[in-house]
């Protein structure tokens, strides 16, 4: 299966190291990872759990963006760096461990502050992820990506809560399925298109390999989008909708409000994140009594903290999710997926100007 002919044919030693992976999504897919150039800004718990995937996957270059020091704090919830590192530059700590689990990865470290970065910076790098940022920056990022043409992540942990938002602008990937004899339609949802079929036979059986289309929003349009019918003209449906959408948005507005700075517990504070937090929680037209004064308080004491299973599951999810990206293959994800620690729930929310199916 090795083509050692072509700059970017992978090699036999590769077959070998990648094997589980190639008999997933195939020799092809795997050569499009090991060339990919991926930005990764901010090396906290979900960047640790992200960083180790992406590498053990064997995507050709990392470049680690983050110019914080390591702090105390740190140590709980991120594996690449230990007690000697406090006060030294986390993404040059956690460089030395993070290259050792795959040496055929190029990895790149930069300490600057993410916010200097013009918006050609983005433009070098086929995807970025942006993990733990004021709504600004990550709103900065999003856009400066979108006028490169290049797909982006934003990602955030806050104790027993998280969010994963992604932005493929238009994605084009390939499903492998079982012919069906229900007629397939063109217009699967309003941002998701069939635009080719083909088929094949495999062990007897007619297989049909579709090419569809994702059309994505970008993050300041989907956090001022409404949440689409399903979940909010059945009552039942309306309830069961969790309310870390709601505080997440008023934890953003806070932050825009406020320098980026998180609220405190002082009566000031609590009161304004209460009244943001009732004011979002109308627009999505929810209902009142899932907001309680018990979430409200969770969701404070959580806010910019870590805990290992929440960044674990979400940056696992994200990696699996721009792996099957650079692949073309499997449904990527569209757009919102939220973690709710309090009911151990992880809702897909599709959040467009234009209200539409949910995935």
């Amino acid at each position: 299966m090795a083509q050692a002919d072509g700059a970017h044919s992978i090699t036999a030693d590769e077959i070998a190291l990648y094997d589980r992976q190639i008999r997933l999504w195939g020799v092809k897919a795997q050569e499009k990872i090991r060339t990919a150039n991926i930005l990764l800004v901010t090396l906290k718990g979900i960047g640790n759990e992200i960083a180790k995937n992406l590498v053990l996957a064997g995507v050709g270059s990392l470049t680690i963006l983050d110019d914080a020091t390591v702090r105390e704090e740190d140590l709980g919830a991120q594996f690449f760096i230990s007690e000697d590192n406090v006060g030294q530059k986390r993404a040059e700590a956690a460089a030395p461990q993070i290259k050792q689990m795959n040496p055929r990865v190029q990895l790149h470290v930069d300490t600057s502050d993410a916010k200097t970065k013009p918006p050609e910076f983005f433009a070098a790098f086929e995807i970025t992820i942006a993990t733990d940022l004021d709504f600004e920056t990550f709103s900065r990022i999003n856009e400066a990506c979108r006028k490169a043409n290049r797909p982006s992540y934003m990602a955030g942990v806050h104790g027993f809560y998280g969010f994963i938002f992604a932005d493929l602008i238009e994605h084009d990937f390939v499903i492998e399925r079982e012919k069906s004899n229900v007629p397939s339609r063109t217009h699967e949802t309003m941002t998701r298109t069939i635009l080719h079929i083909a088929t094949k036979v495999e062990n007897e059986k007619l297989i049909e390999m579709v090419t569809k289309r994702e059309t994505y929003t970008p993050l300041i349009e989907a956090n001022s989008s409404p949440l689409p019918e399903e979940f909010t003209k059945v009552p039942r449906k309306r309830k069961q909708v969790t309310p870390l959408l709601t505080c997440l948005r008023a934890l953003w507005d806070f932050q825009r409000q406020n320098g980026g700075a998180y609220p405190s517990f002082s009566r000031e504070d609590l009161e304004r994140f209460t009244i943001l937090s009732n004011e979002h929680h109308l627009q999505l037209k929810l209902d009142p009594s899932t907001l309680t004064a018990e979430f409200l308080r969770s969701f404070l004491q959580n806010v910019g903290s870590e805990i290992n299973p929440v960044v674990a599951f979400l940056g696992g999810h994200l990696a699996q999710d721009a792996i099957n990206v650079l692949s073309a293959r499997e449904q990527p994800l569209q757009n919102f997926l939220l973690f709710d620690g309090e009911r151990n729930i992880s809702p897909i929310y599709s959040l467009h100007p234009v209200n539409n199916s949910g995935s």
